[in-house]
């Protein structure tokens, strides 16, 4: 191959005496000489470098060498350079010189290099052979592109063999210049070993880290500064980047496991339902359960608002696999199902999927699967919510919603999906399996052999394909291995469909029960592309790969589970050939098939080679080590046994087909050959020399290490297996996967390294994420340039080409924006790009992810005794060989530690924990041809040890077992420092930890500490005489895991595991310095792992020292044990232990809460002790916990030495002990507060004078003081700050015409006076506006709400308005901030000029005005009147959370610690955590530095005793009235059979409970309480008030349905105020009376007086000063009389409004306010059972009594009559035909409801034989309701059924329904067409009968809408519509009527009848003649039916009768005649 080789000589001239180093650089790659050390003149570095290059050398190409002064402490200074020009080389290949070198300023200097190049090209060869392959070499010039083959990419020296240099390499080699130069693939900082150099560099790159940042800035050439991380220089000197100290290593599986989801289905309404006069009821069905709603009659658009529940525990996959299917039927009842009128289908995955898990009033499309022709069948709104544990469902605000019409823009479809779906075929070809495993016994089958003499195969299968809840099957193809069907299931589903994964199932047919041998899941979103350029779901024809359980056939496979795909599979199954294609549907067609079913019809066979051409593998494995075996196998004899596929598998792999013995493979010859192949045949002897494989290692017994575990006695010799296997070539495949994979696994360490500097606040996170995102972009590009030359290869699936494609636009797209984010990183904004990045993070996993398999997975698995124990399985793309660096898979070559686990459902919990084994395992697959490369990465200095059998091609043959003759030997020191946060393991809560740390085949224990969760073990382990095979410097690069185990130590039975961490030590050669950067190490945080969960962090370091000739005294000293109680335990050494400083921790007792039983005895005398390193402080101690559970000493504190670094603080420990008699000590439990940082103390900055800068502890609740986001005050004003101290600041709040209450605006004048104006529309002003109404009269509609009218529930529904208003603005700020983010990467993405940009700035943003526009034109009519309106209520803030979190939990002084005592729960969630709580404890801490600066003391009044906790109140017991409002729950979880619940309250505080059981709410979710209840409690005795929602049940208790937990104590302490919320306006009567027994200007005394700051100056012209800030304000006020008085109670008010503004002790008061607490039930943890609204109130006893509470009770509904009188109806279409004439006619009537159900349904009477259509009626209906005006709802009440106990209370909307009939005597009356008029918009009926037309209902949007509310009366004509048989609506007729809406008290001064009834009766309709019954008058309907149509006609029948009479009478008579006249008579 090509290449270019450098040999470097000496640099002669050098002035002065040092070290010398010097740098190569070719095609922008440098290496690194050694370092020449101390060489005065003449530096002799005799050293060679090699390049190898893909393309031939260009004449115009460079060489670079550069000498340096070499320093350990300070930069490199450059001695000089040499460039040449490679012309020369090019032409004749070798060239030997020496030159001078040139300086910075170009000029040449007396120093001298020789060099001698050498240029080894290919003559004329386009393909360069290597290794048997050839490989296409693109043309390239410039060498940015070279693919070089070997390590060129990880930056690696290829010195010759004889060169007796070496070569500091790697360490800022890496750093490329940016302009050409290969990019680097690799990690930064793993050099992977030379293939050509046995002896790399391991001489390490001793340098500053400053320096090297500066370095590197020089070398980096093109590159600016920040480019380079610090951090990533550092990964690169030291070796070890942060990951490889801490390697991932996840234990436990995670899938499998049951989990608790509950989904919310609300159905909400129905419209446009296709058929005529239904009666629709909706079915819900999720899995197997079906719920159905009730039935609505007669109507097209049914309303339910009707919510229901499932529950379900199941494992996720299956979750959220499980179908929702909403279908509408129609009629159904207890004898018949009824028809269907359409579904709608969608997975729980695609619901969980949206943000916040759940669809919120949408739109279902229903279609009809019988009938894919016939389009859309309706719609049908509902919402979807799908909760997990610990999901919280943000809903959005429940109370009086518009109606949502705009449908088409509100579909139930996730975002980017077309509205319109089409209908598609999904073809699912299967094609044939192979491999399948046994599935029955073989006694049967030996029997039947012995009687019939048939061998048949033990296995039935058929394949299984389930898609969106539909399933289809082939047939059964008996006794078969290798079945092969060739059949298709077709599929038809709506594209795309919602439904994301198809599984296809191999089962085995049984008379019994059949049973699933192996299942695969194909995610429909990883074969298809829904982009521009994208493609349909295609797959194949691919073999995809099947595992579940093991191989042998049990009858009861315990491991069944993993067959049906749930949970990961410990064995190869089996694989199958399948393809999928989908077309989609042109349902327009005549031909085609209609109905949705699933169909299955049988195709061609395809050929061998359509899936890829055979190919040979090979497959080599080393086991370097084999420990941590468990000890329940370890007295056994062990052997591993690795396997791919089938190959390798001796127990219970082969199932041999019996028909055809096909080509004989390895595995497979007979049972007894095996025996043979197991330890001895390496060969056989046939004449090609054929390998046979070697799958398992010898027996061998495990040796004890430690207590708990065993390990294998390998040491120098270790075992290898090998086998052969035969795959289809599909390598490509994987090859993709693996570059992809290798820049997502570069990324998430960069990722996790941005984090860790965030979280260890180290400096510039910046730039380490500018380094990572530059890597991304070089890495993408570089995958488009790799990927750029396999487009065209032969072979491939479309799946393969399609997703090759995308992938390469993917990631062009990503290095772009990768790019391009570089330059927007800032340090203010690196949280928010780290989530962008951590997208890209996602894609990347995602698109690396290979839909169709090749090679199966390796499984290795260690057996005992013939039994498989514990397995561990690889994917086989990460250990397979490409000759390219970038394509091999990560851990191809490499030497990994891999821990077994036990198979399926044993791995889960407890078992799952414990480690099996642990090897040190080497892997390498690849092409037989490669075969020769397969040692390569193997740490060297090992002998192969063949099999003793010799034959002819022995050097071929792979070795059995490898012998070790170099080893090194090492000392490892752990450095135990501590642990905290441990996993508490006994019954006290704590645990008395010990560590294990476990490192090759040692162990070693830290001493045990008994009764703590946070471990201080401060102790080093020394382990002497580690030996470790293989060369010094590979093991420096890649040392082994150090496992440590987290145990507690228990007095009786074995110690009790806690939790596992895996470290790598930092490695000292024994000719490295033992210094700084490296040494000594620095203590770092290892995450504890318990299976999946966290259980703690350990703080320790690692270092492994080798051992030289000199032994161990040549190693850094150790110091003996100092402390002498300790006895001989070795303490961690200074350097690493952390510097320490002296703290002072003052801690404020509070008092204790809620203590549980201990032992069953009632804790009675509590004491508190905290503890923090060492030191601590006790209490004092509670006399009588009953009396009173707080402490008398409030502050004490104590010193302790802290490290100076706040992250490595030691937890502070919280323990309450019982001091019971007799000294007895009982401990109750115990807190520990990991996190100290918060605690610590800040002074206040006394020269500002900012707003709202208080001086607190570092509690992160600063936030909090600066105003929070509260829609009355001006953001503006809190963030302003105002430099200039003296300056009074205005805040004037006087009202300004222009200006509506929400707009504040701010002038600031030149002076510091800031005028801070806050409209506040008060009464006086109310009177005149009202004067100048009067005036203006008819101008405005709207008049001024009348204040009697309104009640406090119009405060609360225009304060719902104003919460969903803000949430609107914010959604579409947030939108507009994506969209304007999306084009600013769009934009530079494409490099636009400027100006462009401005233009389409601009143009986007008009495009979002228009959508928002659009939005919101739905709200624009309400919005308007609501608007006008609102200005005059006033509001309360209504937070749709808790009022805890936006309060910061009220802590602002006063803390709460849970205590906890017992064992820590072990289900995967920390929720049962609750359950160990024992109480709580109440109280702060405060920490600072010793000394503490003068200032702090020198405030007046600072009380000593009271240290940092100044002006806190006292804690003596106190008297309070509790007032708890409670508004409303919703969304309850439904408690009875029925789906619904009895709602009632119940309140508990102390000993207290009030039960509101008999106002129970019969049969609602939604229930509207309205209450308010009081208590009166002592604080702190009783200080938890709970609020619990309960179900009353007739029989039997009642159930809880949740409960919510407040506490009163911090709410009423907290300066906050969160006593009683201070309301927007002050008012003495009416429905916004103050509530506060204080008045504002009290209030506000009292804040000055505590706060210390002067009272408040009132002064005239309405301004009020306080602490240098002048507010303004209003000072009349309207008393009950209407009479004006002076008052300086609004200004006051003004002030606490404003509060936040004041200096120093300002912060944001707690407004009126309703809080939305959710409700939890204990029984279902963590998930939310519905919501409450409420709020409490606080009045302390000795204060004056506070007022009455104010009515909240439910408004009681207003009961109206709606008075409709049908006078005419007109071309009304005609249905039937006359009885005797034909003619089209209809006998009409008009039929009117108002309420859900019909059942107040009145009809007209009928006007027979229309014969235009017209009808007369003058009949007049009537309807008496009771409506809600606020919610615009209809309230009825009924029984549900005959068996209900009591009445139901339905809200419906208020609709009018009118229907025209045709009237039949003998059949069903036919249903001629219907309007629907909602009362409250409705569009204005046509002054006439030809105005009248159908787009009155089509386009009801546009035209402008009434209501009878406001009209009170309407006349005018509407149409009646139906569908017809197209669903195309059709005008069926016109009804002219008249509405008129009464109050009740109106309809009963003035009764009207029912018809034509008295009184006020109605006259008679002018009907024409024609209109009466024709059986009651035959003669008149014969005069006006025949007579005066067909009186002609008669006339003429007439004539025509009596000429036959005639003709009769004549033919009759002549006979007679002629007679007589013959005979003469």
């Amino acid at each position: 191959m090509m290449s270019l080789m450098v040999h470097l000589k000496s640099v002669a001239n050098l002035r002065g005496k040092g070290d010398r180093i010097a740098k190569v650089t070719f095609r922008g790659l440098s290496f690194y000489s050694h370092v020449a050390a101390n060489c005065e003149e003449v530096a002799h570095f005799n050293e060679t470098f090699r390049w190898p290059i893909a393309s031939s050398l260009d004449g115009g190409e460079m060489l670079e060498v550069q000498v340096y002064n070499y320093s350990k402490v300070f930069t490199n200074r450059l001695v000089g350079t040499f460039c040449m020009v490679l012309q020369k080389v090019a032409e004749e290949g070798q060239l030997e010189l020496t030159d001078t070198l040139l300086d910075d300023n170009n000029t040449s200097i007396n120093t001298s290099v020789t060099i001698e190049i050498r240029y080894q090209s290919m003559d004329g060869t386009v393909g360069m052979w290597r290794n048997g392959e050839l490989l296409d070499v693109p043309d390239d010039r410039d060498g940015v592109f070279s693919f070089e083959t070997e390590s060129l990419l990880s930056g690696q020296s290829h010195g010759s063999g004889a060169s007796a240099g070496r070569s500091l390499q790697g360490s800022i080699a890496t750093f490329r210049k940016a302009a050409r130069g290969v990019s680097s693939v690799m990690k930064l900082g793993k050099i992977k070993s030379s293939k050509d150099d046995p002896r790399k560099g391991d001489e390490p790159a001793v340098l500053d880290m400053v320096d090297l940042d500066r370095r590197a800035m020089r070398l980096a050439g093109m590159l600016e500064p920040d480019a380079i991380s610090l951090a990533s220089v550092t990964a690169v000197t030291t070796n070890i980047s942060n990951k490889r100290s801490k390697p991932d290593i996840k234990m436990e599986p995670s899938s499998g496991r049951p989990v608790d989801y509950q989904i919310n289905v609300t159905i909400v309404e129905a419209r446009q339902l296709i058929g005529l006069n239904m009666d629709p009821v909706v079915c819900v069905e999720i899995g197997e359960e079906k719920k159905y709603t009730s039935m609505k009659e007669s109507t097209n658009c049914p309303y339910y608002n009707e919510y229901f529940v499932f529950d379900f525990h199941v494992p996720p996959d299956v979750m959220f696999d499980k179908i929702i299917k909403l279908s509408v039927i129609h009629s159904k009842n207890l004898l018949r199902s009824g028809t269907l009128v359409g579904t709608f289908k969608m997975d729980v995955g695609t619901v969980y999927s949206q943000p916040e898990h759940q669809f919120y009033h949408k739109w279902a499309i229903l279609s009809d699967p019988d009938d894919i022709t016939a389009g859309c069948k309706g719609y049908l709104k509902c919402d979807i919510a799908v909760v997990g544990k610990g999901d919280n469902i943000k809903t959005p605000h429940k109370a009086n919603e518009t109606d949502e019409d705009d449908i088409e823009g509100n579909l139930l479809l996730p975002e980017g999906f077309p509205a319109e779906r089409q209908w598609a075929r999904f073809y699912v070809k299967i094609h044939r399996a192979e491999g399948l495993p046994k599935m029955n016994t073989n006694i049967m089958a030996n029997v039947k052999k012995a009687l019939i003499g048939e061998n048949r195969d033990l296995v039935d299968p058929y394949v299984q394909v389930h898609f969106s809840g539909q399933r289809g099957k082939t047939s059964v193809q008996k006794s078969s291995y290798e079945p092969i069907w060739n059949e298709q299931v077709i599929f038809t589903e709506l594209f795309p469909p919602l439904c994301k994964r198809m599984k296809v199932q191999i089962r085995d047919s049984d008379k019994v029960n059949d049973v699933a041998i192996g299942t695969h899941f194909i995610d429909l979103r990883k074969i298809s592309n829904d982009g521009d350029k994208g493609f349909l779901p295609t797959l194949g024809p691919a073999w995809v790969n099947m595992y579940g359980s093991t191989r042998q056939y049990t009858l009861m496979d315990e491991h069944q589970d993993l067959n049906d795909g749930l949970g990961e599979g410990v064995s190869f199954r089996a694989r199958l050939l399948l393809s999928i294609a989908v077309e989609i549907l042109d349902t327009t067609s005549p031909e085609i098939i209609s109905s949705t079913d699933v169909q299955v019809e049988s195709v061609s066979n395809i050929s061998e080679s359509a899936t890829g051409k055979m190919e040979e593998f090979f497959l080599f494995g080393a086991f370097l080590e084999a420990t941590m075996i468990d000890r329940k196998i370890g007295d056994k004899s062990t052997t591993f046994e690795i396997t791919i596929g089938n190959y390798g598998n001796q127990i219970d792999g082969t199932s041999k087909p019996s028909l055809s013995k096909k080509k004989k493979k390895d595995g497979e010859s007979e049972e007894e050959e095996n025996e043979l192949i197991q330890n001895s045949s390496d060969e056989e002897a046939e004449e090609e020399g054929d390998l046979v494989s070697v799958s398992s290692t010898p027996l061998m017994r495990p040796v004890i290490t430690d207590r708990n575990y065993f390990h294998l006695p390998y040491f120098e010799k270790k075992p290898c297996v090998y086998i052969r296997s035969w795959w289809q070539d599909q390598r490509r495949r994987f090859y993709n996967s693996n570059i992809m994979d290798k820049i997502a696994d570069k990324l998430e360490e960069g990722l996790n390294d941005v984090q860790e500097i965030i979280k260890t606040e180290k400096a510039f996170p910046e730039r380490r994420l500018r380094g990572v995102l530059e890597e991304l972009s070089i890495g993408c590009s570089r995958f488009v340039n790799l990927a750029n030359k396999d487009i065209n290869q032969a072979g491939r699936t479309k799946l393969d080409r399609e997703r090759l494609k995308s992938c390469m636009r993917e990631m062009d797209n990503m290095g772009q924006q990768a790019k391009q984010m570089r330059t927007q990183v800032k340090k203010n904004i690196v949280k928010e790009k780290l989530k962008l990045v951590q997208n890209f993070l996602q894609r990347l996993r995602f698109l690396a992810d290979e839909p169709q398999h090749s090679i199966p997975d390796v499984f290795v698995w260690m057996m005992s005794n013939n039994k498989r124990i514990a397995y561990a399985r690889i994917p086989s793309k990460d250990i397979l060989y490409s000759v390219m660096d970038e394509e091999t898979g990560k851990d191809c070559g490499k030497v990994k530690a891999v821990f077994l686990k036990l198979p399926g459902k044993k791995g889960f919990g407890q078992a799952g924990w414990t480690v099996q084994a642990k090897l040190e395992l080497y892997l390498w697959l690849g092409l037989n041809k490669h075969k020769k490369e397969f040692l390569s990465g193997l740490p060297n200095g090992f002998e192969e040890v063949k099999v003793a059998k010799a034959g002819p091609s022995l050097h071929s043959t792979p070795p059995v077992s490898l012998v070790y003759d170099m080893k090194q030997v090492f000392q490892l020191r752990a450095h135990m420092y501590q642990a905290r946060s441990l996993f508490a393991a006994d019954n006290s809560g704590l645990s008395d930890p010990f560590a294990r740390v476990f490192f090759s085949t040692h162990s070693q224990v830290t001493e045990i500490l008994s009764e703590t969760l946070c471990p201080t073990w401060d102790q080093l382990l020394v382990f002497d005489n580690v030996e470790l095979f293989g060369e010094a410097s590979e093991l420096r690069d890649d040392p082994p895991i150090i496992v440590v185990e987290i145990y507690d130590q228990d007095t009786v039975g074995k110690a009790e595991f806690i939790g596992r961490t895996f470290a790598k030590p930092t490695i000292k050669m024994c000719d490295e310095h033992y210094g700084p950067p490296r040494f000594p190490p620095q203590l770092e945080y290892y995450q504890i792992y318990r299976g999946n969960c966290t259980a703690g962090e350990l703080l320790a370091a690692f270092e492994l020292l080798q051992i030289g000739q000199g032994g161990t005294a040549d190693l850094p000293p150790l110091e003996g044990p100092t402390d002498s109680e300790r006895g001989p335990i070795v303490p961690v050494p200074l350097g690493i232990r952390p510097v320490l400083s002296r703290y002072r921790i003052e801690v404020l007792f509070w008092g204790l809460r809620d203590l549980k039983r201990i032992n069953l005895a009632q804790v009675d005398r509590p004491r508190v002790d905290i503890e923090c390193a060492g030191r601590g402080v006790q209490s004092a101690l509670i006399q009588n916990y009953k009396k009173n559970p707080n402490f008398s000493t409030l502050v004490k504190w104590f010193e302790v030495d802290l490290p100076e670094n706040e992250l490595l603080h030691p937890p502070l420990n919280i323990r309450v002990v019982d001091c019971r008699a007799f000294g007895r000590n009982t401990l109750v439990g115990s807190h520990a507060v990991t996190c100290l940082r918060r605690f610590i103390y800040c002074a206040p900055d006394k020269s500002s004078n900012n707003w709202g800068s208080a001086a607190k502890l570092m509690n992160g609740y600063m936030v909090l003081t600066n105003g929070g986001t509260q829609p009355r005050f001006s953001p503006s004003v809190s963030s302003r700050t105002f430099s200039h101290s003296t300056g009074d600041i205005i805040v004037n709040l006087e009202p300004e015409p222009a200006v509506r209450k929400m707009d504040t605006f701010v002038k600031l004048d030149a002076t510091s006076d800031a005028v801070v104006k806050v409209d506040m529309i008060e009464e006086e002003s109310d009177k005149e506006k009202k004067k100048k109404k009067k005036k203006k009269k008819g101008v405005e509609e709207e008049e001024e709400p009348d204040e009697s009218l309104l009640d406090w529930w119009s405060k609360y529904f225009a304060s719902i308005e104003t919460l969903k208003e803000t949430l609107r603005a914010q959604e579409e700020a947030q939108a507009e901030a994506e969209e304007r983010e999306d084009l600013e990467i769009a934009i530079e993405a494409a490099d636009i000029k400027s100006d462009d940009l401005v233009r389409k700035g601009s143009r986007t943003k008009d495009k979002f005005k228009k959508s928002s526009k659009d939005k919101r034109k739905g709200h624009a009519l309400d919005g308007a009147e609501i608007r006008t309106t609102k200005a005059k209520v006033d509001e309360l803030l209504v937070y749709n959370k808790e009022l805890e979190t936006e309060y910061g939990n009220f802590e602002d002084w006063l803390h709460t610690f849970n205590l906890y005592r017992g064992k820590a729960g072990d289900d995967d969630e920390h929720a049962q955590d609750d359950d160990r709580i024992v109480g709580r404890f109440k109280g702060s801490l405060c920490m600072y530095k010793l000394p503490l600066s003068e200032e702090i003391t020198r405030d007046a009044g600072f009380d000593p005793n009271m240290g940092m906790f100044q002006s806190i109140p006292h804690n003596d017991p106190i008297n309070v009235l509790v007032r708890v409002y409670v508004v409303r729950a919703t969304d309850l979880h439904p408690a009875d059979i029925n789906g619904k619940a009895d709602p009632y309250i119940v309140i508990k505080l102390g000993k207290t409970e009030v039960k509101d059981k008999e106002n129970y709410i019969s049969k609602q979710l939604n229930p509207v309480f309205g209450k308010s209840f009081d208590i009166e409690a002592t604080f702190p005795m009783k200080s938890m008030l709970t609020v619990s929602v309960y179900d009353w049940d007739l029989v039997g208790t009642d159930d809880l349905i949740g409960e919510t937990k407040i506490d009163l104590e911090n709410r009423f302490y907290s300066k906050y105020r969160a006593t009683c919320g201070i309301s927007s306006s002050y008012s003495v009567h009416g429905y916004n009376v103050w509530r506060d027994p204080l008045k504002p200007s009290q209030i506000l005394a009292k804040l000055c007086k505590e706060g210390k700051i002067d009272p408040p100056q009132y002064g005239p012209g309405g301004k009020v000063k306080v602490a240098k800030r002048i507010f303004i304000g209003p000072t009349v006020m309207e008393d009950e009389n209407g009479l004006k008085k002076q008052t300086e109670e609004h200004l006051a008010l003004t002030v606490l409004n404003h509060w936040e503004e004041v200096p120093r002790v300002g912060c944001r008061l707690v407004p009126e306010h309703v809080e939305t607490r959710p409700l939890l039930n204990p029984d279902k943890p963590g998930i939310e059972q519905g919501r409450i609204e409420m709020w409490v109130d606080m009045f302390p006893m000795d204060m004056p009594a506070p007022g009455p509470a104010i009515d909240i009770s439910p408004r009681k509904p207003k009961s109206f009559e709606l008075r409709v009188i049908i006078w005419n109806t007109d071309d009304v279409i005609l249905e039937d035909d006359a009885f005797l004439t034909g003619e089209k006619m209809s006998d009409i009537y008009v039929r009117g409801w108002l309420k859900g159900q019909q059942e107040d349904r009145q009809d007209t009477d009928v006007h027979y034989h229309s014969l235009t259509g017209e009808g007369n009626f003058n009949w007049r209906f009537v309807f008496p309701f009771d409506y809600l005006m606020a919610e615009e709802k209809i309230v009825i009440s009924k029984k549900e059924s005959m068996f209900s106990w009591d009445e139901t209370e339905y809200k419906i909307p208020p609709r009018l329904t009118l229907q025209v009939w045709d009237a039949d005597h003998f059949s069903a009356d036919d249903f001629l067409g219907a309007i629907e008029l909602d009362l409250n918009r409705f569009p204005r009926g046509a002054k006439t009968s030809k105005q009248c037309s159908i787009d009155m209902i089509r386009n009801e949007q546009a035209l402008p809408a009434i209501s009878i509310f406001k009209q009170k009366r309407v006349k005018g004509w509407w149409p009646f519509v139906a569908r017809d048989e197209n669903d195309e609506m059709e005008l069926t007729g016109k009804v002219e009527a008249e509405l008129h809406l009464v109050t009740a008290e109106e309809a009963e001064k003035s009764p009207v009848g029912l018809g034509r009834n008295e009184p006020d009766p109605l006259e008679k309709p002018n009907r024409p003649d024609t209109s009466f019954m024709w059986f009651l008058g035959p003669l008149k309907s014969i005069r006006y039916f025949l007579w005066h149509n067909y009186r002609w006609l008669i006339l003429k029948i007439l004539g025509l009768m009596l000429l036959l009479l005639l003709l009769g009478l004549f033919l009759y008579s002549i006979p007679g005649y002629l007679v007589k006249k013959l005979l003469g008579a």
